[in-house]
């Protein structure tokens, strides 16, 4: 294969949304979803003689996101600078940014690489814009026509911007996860991609392998999920080294993904610095931060990912894949600790949370989780005490996750609690036995594996009230063995 003659170099430029109530320059709320420019101001509209005014809130984020990520050096003093362009959304011709003099620089994160074993990725620089609004093109207007939506212009955005250090798609995919969950961990981020609120610019190329010099880069843009992003830089990836094996050139160019035909089309030639003229905004004061501001803030960190995951595999025992998905979303890692300190059994209460629980927990939406760590211990206590069995205590998550009612009071009022008598169960048994001659017959000659189909025909009938261990045991004196 031809790919494996070369390796590919992927950086990426991460636009974090901070949730802040309002704009980074203004007091416009920054409330998603409302009716078109119905959050601005004559300063993000960009009228004359307007001056902007940093958001406190805007560089508090920036700085806490900054010491998470590890990074050597927060600058006592930085500057914004205004960045040329024109396009219709942008309202100022210029959108004020950072460039010279960021806010932080060489940070890192690590990501998978092997069982236990982790890879830093290189941070170059963390620096703080405003956002530009949106187009809307033919949403309820004549065909053809285009508007222009303000209310997200001056929204304060995080751009972290990683060195060239991921190799594959799966790399880059594995940066943004965990990026996205130390965003929302620190709750600086909502990480929702699908809402814009999480973007991700990514440069790519590639060289022969055991080459050090960086090909030709093309920029993809227009990827609002994880999944695109890896596809979206596979498909890259493929189209370059075709390039490359036939001898022609790859072209530095920004390049758009289509998700819905799985292909990359060129956007537009990819910009220099010097495109954009950037100098000094001259209506800023350099940005001066106190050592005691910063060090303030260190003391606000939380608890994040990777210390977890090294908690829940080094002193819970659990796998390497349990703790990262369990450690994924923030919500969820807070109702598994909670839980373990009510029913202290690790692996159980992991193995029902990696289940069932995040089927309910994502169907309902994500966000908060809607059983308490109480009600989840006392479902795990009742099916390991065998006073339901293990399918009916999947039926009471399902009730009591989206009710808030009580385990115990579902059980006892649906009569849900389990069969263990014999005089209740013999007359299923024999039903079943009935049933299925040949599989019993079967399971005489010996085959044993027949005895846990037998077993689930027993469960089928009794709706789950059955327990299963005790089934077993009067299947096989039924069936004498």
């Amino acid at each position: 294969m031809k790919d494996q003659y070369f390796e590919s170099v992927i950086g990426l430029e991460v636009h974090a949304q901070l949730l802040t109530q309002s704009k980074i320059f203004c007091g416009c709320s920054t409330r998603f979803g409302d009716q078109p420019n119905s959050h601005t101001c004559p300063v993000c509209l960009g009228m004359p003689g307007v001056l902007p005014v940093i958001n406190r809130k805007v560089v508090e984020f920036a700085i806490m996101t900054s010491l998470a990520l590890h990074c050597e050096e927060i600058p006592s003093r930085s500057i914004f600078a205004r960045k040329n362009y024109f396009y219709p959304d942008l309202p100022k011709g210029y959108q004020i940014s950072q460039y010279e003099s960021p806010l932080a620089l060489r940070g890192c994160l690590e990501i998978p690489a092997g069982e236990n074993k982790l890879r830093k990725i290189g941070i170059t620089r963390i620096h703080l814009e405003e956002d530009a609004g949106k187009l809307v093109h033919g949403e309820g207007t004549e065909s053809g026509s285009s508007f222009v939506d303000l209310n997200r212009a001056g929204v304060p955005l995080m751009e972290i911007v990683s060195e060239p250090d991921l190799r594959t798609p799966e790399e880059a995919g594995d940066y943004l996860r965990r990026l996205a969950a130390i965003l929302v961990y620190l709750g600086v981020c909502d990480g929702k991609m699908e809402e814009g609120s999480l973007r991700c610019d990514a440069n790519v190329s590639i060289r022969r392998r055991g080459e050090t010099a960086l090909g030709v880069k093309t920029e993809l843009k227009n990827m609002n999920s994880f999944k695109n992003v890896e596809k979206a830089l596979a498909k890259e990836i493929e189209r370059q080294i075709e390039l490359v094996s036939k001898g022609k050139k790859v072209v530095q160019e920004t390049l758009l993904w289509d998700p819905d035909n799985e292909v990359t089309l060129p956007m537009r030639g990819k910009e220099e610095a010097h495109d954009y003229r950037y100098f000094p905004e001259p209506d800023l004061l350099p940005l001066v931060l106190e050592n005691s501001w910063v060090e303030e803030l260190k003391k606000k960190i939380p608890v994040l990912p990777q210390k977890r995951i090294n908690t829940y595999i080094n002193e819970y025992g659990l796998s390497q894949y349990d703790a990262e998905v369990l450690v994924a979303t923030k919500p969820v890692a807070d109702c598994f600790e909670e839980t373990v300190r009510i029913y202290p059994n690790p692996k159980k209460v992991a193995n029902w949370m990696t289940g069932d629980f995040l089927k309910f927990y994502w169907a309902e939406g994500g966000g908060q989780v809607k059983i308490t760590p109480e009600n989840l211990a006392k479902i795990i206590d009742m099916v390991e005490t065998e006073k339901v069995s293990g399918i009916i205590g999947k039926k009471v998550l399902e009730e009591s996750y989206s009710s808030k009612k009580d385990p115990e009071e579902i059980v006892l009022k649906k009569g849900l609690a389990q069969v263990s008598d014999e005089s209740a169960l013999i007359g299923i048994i024999d039903e079943v036995i009935k049933e299925n001659p040949k599989e019993v017959e079967r399971f005489k000659s010996g085959e044993e594996k027949l005895l846990q189909f037998l077993t689930g025909q027993v469960m089928k009938k009794s709706k789950g009230k059955a327990n299963p261990k005790r089934v077993g045991e009067l299947l096989k004196s039924r069936l004498g063995k």
